[in-house]
């Protein structure tokens, strides 16, 4: 009965986290997950290749905002500044701190998650390198510009998803992104 109910990918989404939380990754099987969403397995890979993809299935998401956030950055915008309108724009992606913690707490304490976070946080340097060569920026440049701002992401996120923090993401980024500044500059 519970199958036809809206929201099949959301409950399931749902009903992983619950459990990832309550039992660990590794323990938590696909069919728990199906059962606890009120679903069958087979509704579960209609959404979702396997059990780590309820954890990764947004990363296209946030990188498609970032490349496009990146090619309509204004041309005056220097390789630094557009990959900063890039990680601005994450918070039209990013907007529940509580499930982001819960998130990561599950990567945390798992190996193989944090390698999967890793091959994630690279495919996002990848594509925002591709996204500054398209507006002209040498390949060194490029991969620079890109792999900072994906280290200030990771700084960033890390402090917004902390407990007690209260501010929001955007100005966690561009502190983050001024502290970098700063000691590129040497005055830090």
């Amino acid at each position: 009965m519970g199958r036809w109910q809206p929201n099949a990918r959301g409950r399931l989404a749902q009903a992983a986290m619950e459990l990832y939380s309550e039992h660990g990754f590794e323990q938590t099987t696909v069919a728990e997950i199906a059962k606890r969403a009120g679903l069958t397995e087979r509704t579960f890979f209609r959404h979702y290749a396997d059990k780590r993809e309820v954890l990764f299935a947004g990363g296209s998401v946030l990188e498609d905002l970032f490349v496009r956030a990146v090619a309509d950055a204004p041309d005056s915008a220097g390789p630094i500044d557009a990959v900063a309108a890039a990680l601005a724009a994450a918070d039209t992606v990013l907007l529940d701190r509580e499930s982001a913690r819960q998130r990561q707490a599950v990567i945390e304490a798992n190996a193989e998650l944090r390698e999967r976070e890793l091959i994630k946080l690279a495919s996002l340097a990848s594509a925002l390198t591709a996204a500054l060569r398209g507006r002209g920026v040498t390949d060194l440049t490029a991969s620079l510009a890109a792999e900072a701002g994906i280290a200030v992401f990771k700084v960033a996120f890390a402090r917004w998803i902390a407990e007690g923090e209260r501010k929001d993401l955007p100005p966690l980024i561009r502190e983050s992104l001024d502290e970098l500044r700063a000691v590129a500059s040497g005055l830090s």
